[in-house]
């Protein structure tokens, strides 16, 4: 049997950063070992995600670990070395409203804005004057990210953090936590399906869309289940100069990617179910019959594309409000969870290791007070919403 301080399950953004603040920035002492079941990162939220970041929440607590994230992006190069780089493009993000969505999207630019978000908030004819491109059918506003926002390589991010948790003596074990032994109020060990098992003094849930089912193992509910989300390339005959990642009235997303571009769109709610585990074939039809129509009328440029390869990845979807779970379970002593962003995870994986890290080495939030999405909404039925969910 292993015995160690601290045993995160899920080795890809958020356990690895929750691994590296610990370690570096706090230089907690204790043993630290990180359980993943796939270390070529061949299925994880984190690599089949499209890789951007955004400040352009409703919450207040979105937006700063954003803001956090976006400087741990910037100071790279001070925290891992002078070739650190992860190819983050501030290209900004493009929100789109029409007349039923103007007044959100306002609300949502004030508290951006009063956080410290580099939002610009337009009307059409600003919006045009930037992007001549555009197609103003149906658009009474736009919030436009002028800095902060934009994307970056999964891949690199990934690989600067594991090299650094090793560094600084992080155990990185591939294996699947099959089980958990509780003892009373505690978690004693993590049984492994390698016939390994682990002595934990406390147990992290990191584990993206497998949470919830790790959670049932110590008979804990947790909301949180995987759900498919399809992303498609395509290339386009006609340059569009200066394309942020834009959000369409539609809810279709698109940005670039090199010479090409990539898009996707969430299913519509009653087609939005959990996915099945093995289940990663891009859904077409999503491009054929929304995603490239919408993208048409909104960019003209975009009737004449050629698509290109696709993939599927799956989000860790809170079924109660599409937020993350940060904090320490309200009935199980050395349980902490950090799951459950529904596709924000990658751009929120600083913000959320540091904060956790804080809380396993210190006790309590020092840099970011992440109470709001503690376990104890989830416990009470009380949902804390966020309106700009892509």
């Amino acid at each position: 049997m292993l015995v160690r301080d601290v045993c995160i399950v899920g080795g890809a953004a958020v356990g690895l950063s929750i691994a590296h603040f610990l370690k570096r920035d706090l230089k907690f002492d204790g043993t630290v070992t990180v359980v993943e079941k796939d270390p070529a990162y061949t299925r994880a939220a984190t690599t089949l995600s499209a890789a951007s970041i955004r400040q352009q929440f409703s919450t207040p607590e979105n937006v700063r670990l954003s803001l956090f994230g976006r400087d741990f992006f910037r100071t790279l190069k001070n925290r891992f070395g002078a070739d650190a780089d992860i190819g983050f493009s501030e290209g900004g993000y493009l929100v789109l409203a029409g007349d039923d969505g103007r007044h959100i999207l306002s609300e949502n630019h004030a508290v951006q804005t009063a956080e410290g978000a580099d939002i610009a908030l337009d009307a059409p004819h600003d919006l045009l004057k930037r992007f001549p491109w555009l197609n103003l059918d149906g658009i009474a506003a736009g919030a436009w990210g002028r800095s902060g926002e934009g994307w970056f390589d999964a891949h690199l991010l990934l690989a600067l953090l594991k090299t650094a948790c090793r560094e600084d003596g992080v155990e990185i074990i591939t294996d699947t936590v099959t089980s958990l032994v509780c003892d009373r109020d505690r978690i004693s060990h993590a049984g492994l399906a390698s016939g390994e098992t682990i002595a934990c003094g406390l147990l992290v849930n990191a584990a993206g869309p497998a949470a919830g089912d790790l959670a049932a193992l110590a008979g804990r509910p947790l909301p949180v289940e995987p759900r498919k989300r399809s992303v498609f390339t395509f290339r386009c005959k006609s340059e569009v100069p200066g394309l942020p990642l834009m959000v369409d009235t539609s809810g279709v997303y698109v940005r670039p990617e090199g010479a090409t571009f990539i898009c996707g769109v969430s299913p519509a709610e009653g087609a939005d179910t959990r996915a099945d585990d093995n289940d990663f074939d891009p859904d077409w039809p999503l491009f054929e019959e929304i995603i490239w129509p919408a993208l048409a009328h909104r960019v003209p440029a975009f009737e004449e594309i050629r698509p290109g390869p696709a993939w599927a990845g799956h989000y860790d979807y809170n079924t109660l409000d599409q937020n993350a779970i940060v904090g320490p379970d309200t009935e199980i002593s050395n349980l902490i969870y950090a799951n459950g962003f529904s596709g924000h995870g990658l751009q929120q994986a600083p913000g959320v290791g540091r904060a956790v890290a804080e809380l396993i080495a210190l006790g309590r939030f020092e840099h970011l007070n992440l109470s709001i999405f503690g376990y104890q909404r989830v416990a009470q039925g009380r949902p804390v919403f966020e309106k700009v969910v892509i």
